[in-house]
């Protein structure tokens, strides 16, 4: 293993790390077999009334940072169909985060001639994708404890995500904020001291580079005092997510026809091909791709995989001069908690401070899963004890996002009927790796082999869930243990 000091880059390879804030202890990783490789001949009979009914739609939140500090977005294209007629398209992809962004993109770099519709139901990169904290994640505390072998499929996975977005933001000019400076897996409770020699014992053995770093070098890096001790992983990524994604969106292939503001109600299937019902009419396609992560289960993919969890971001005004110089430290930088529940935090290139902590399960997508003044009051408490020097800095945004969580961190990835196929469940960590499933799941479509195809499917399917009303009674017991293990490192 090499380690490095503070000035030393990944100028080629990318690493990153999980959202450590949810961490579903007491679930163990799954024994089931990997994806079955299957074609639709050896696939369950098509059948002629299969139906896919949304139970919820998303809700109307307009209070992302990352979202609002951008020029408003062109005109939405809302589908539209005249009475009576459903348009034919090759493929239908639902959800354009960056899974579907993916999906859709190498749809029609495989077929060019095709016509891919994406579509969503709010506008594209507006779910959790654009919601996140913006951590580009390849190495994590979840990865280090998997199955070796297992755990380096995902790796390779990942980064080769990551790649494939850095490609993109070098070609297109995407400014959205890219630092590969490196950010830092953090600890400032015992519990989280005690998890840094794991993971540092991993990415020994993976012979990966950081930096191992005390309390005044955190001090100098972050202008905080709170915390104990960190590992920097130098070359790891942190984008303003909400910003790579309208870059993706910009970039999006001719053969693709983004329809935003354009929920699916119902997907059936008529003989060979799907109808879908969509807010302002219906269309048609042989093909149909979920990629809609926490919103898949409403849909019919993956019910007993995965479950919707929200999370919670507030980001501040931009700090003054005099802030800026009071605080100290480097001018943009990100922590993961390795402590439980602990906050994520993110000084941005535009000098404000993101706090992200706190999670709540709920299936209901059209209402808030908690009152933003009790959101914005467990990260105001974060904020002091992080940076009492600053006093009080407002918030100028706060917000809520759905992650698409499994119990055992696992991807669920595959065909979940003949033709009709979905990927999510990335639990935080879905900017690389939803970005690989996303073109993977198109290849598995279109029978193109690789050998990165084949670590996806490789990888172990996320163990199957209780049954209701038993699965929602004890997600709900598990995340209020994990909120309430927050304690003084919240």
């Amino acid at each position: 293993m090499e380690k490095t000091d503070g000035n030393d880059r990944r100028k080629n390879e990318s690493r990153s790390g999980s959202l450590a804030t949810l961490v579903l202890s007491d679930m163990t990783a799954s024994t089931e077999p990997p994806h079955p490789a299957v074609t639709p001949a050896e696939a369950a009979p098509v059948g002629s009334a299969r139906r896919h009914r949304a139970q919820s739609l998303p809700r109307e939140d307009h209070g992302c940072g990352w979202i609002e500090t951008l020029a408003p977005p062109p005109p939405a294209r809302v589908f539209g169909a005249p009475s009576g007629s459903a348009p034919h398209f090759d493929a239908v992809v639902i959800g354009a985060g960056f899974t579907g962004l993916a999906t859709a993109r190498r749809l029609a770099e495989q077929r060019s001639d095709w016509r891919v519709a994406l579509l969503d139901a709010q506008r594209a990169g507006f779910g959790a994708s654009g919601r996140s904290s913006g951590f580009v994640v390849d190495l994590a505390h979840f990865i280090a404890r998997m199955e070796p072998a297992t755990g380096r499929r995902f790796v390779a996975l990942s980064r080769s995500g990551i790649a494939d977005l850095r490609s993109l933001a070098l070609e297109q000019a995407i400014a959205c904020d890219w630092d590969d400076r490196g950010w830092i897996h953090v600890a400032a409770g015992s519990a989280g001291m005690k998890s840094l020699p794991f993971l540092a014992t991993w990415l020994d053995a993976l012979g990966e580079r950081y930096e191992a770093l005390d309390a005044a070098a955190l001090e100098a890096i972050t202008g905080s005092t709170f915390y104990r001790g960190g590992l920097r992983l130098p070359g790891s990524v942190l984008v303003q997510p909400a910003a790579l994604l309208r870059g993706l969106v910009a970039a999006l292939p001719p053969a693709v026809e983004l329809y935003e503001e354009s929920p699916v109600h119902e997907i059936r299937r008529e003989g060979a091909s799907f109808s879908l019902k969509v807010a302002e009419g219906a269309l048609q396609a042989p093909l149909v791709f979920v990629a809609a992560n926490g919103y898949a289960p409403s849909l019919g993919a993956f019910p007993r995989q995965l479950f919707p969890l929200y999370t919670f971001g507030s980001l501040t005004r931009p700090l003054t001069p005099e802030e800026q110089e009071i605080l100290g430290g480097e001018r943009e930088w990100g922590v993961l908690a390795e402590d439980a529940m602990g906050s994520t935090v993110r000084r941005t290139r535009d000098q404000r401070i993101l706090i992200r902590n706190s999670a709540r399960f709920t299936r209901n997508h059209g209402r808030p899963a908690q009152p933003p003044e009790r959101i914005q009051a467990l990260h105001r408490q974060a904020f002091a004890k992080r940076f009492p020097k600053l006093g009080h800095v407002p918030f100028a945004y706060s917000w809520s996002g759905p992650l698409g969580v499994t119990p055992d961190r696992s991807v669920a990835f595959g065909e979940i009927e003949p033709n009709l196929f979905a990927a999510g469940g990335y639990t935080g960590a879905g900017i690389a790796m939803g970005t690989s499933a996303g073109r993977l799941l198109a290849d598995f479509a279109l029978r193109q082999d690789s050998d990165l195809l084949s670590a996806m499917l490789s990888l172990p399917q996320p163990k199957k869930l209780p049954p209701q009303p038993f699965l929602d009674w004890g997600i709900r017991l598990q995340v209020r243990r994990m909120n309430a293990s927050a304690g003084e490192t919240l």
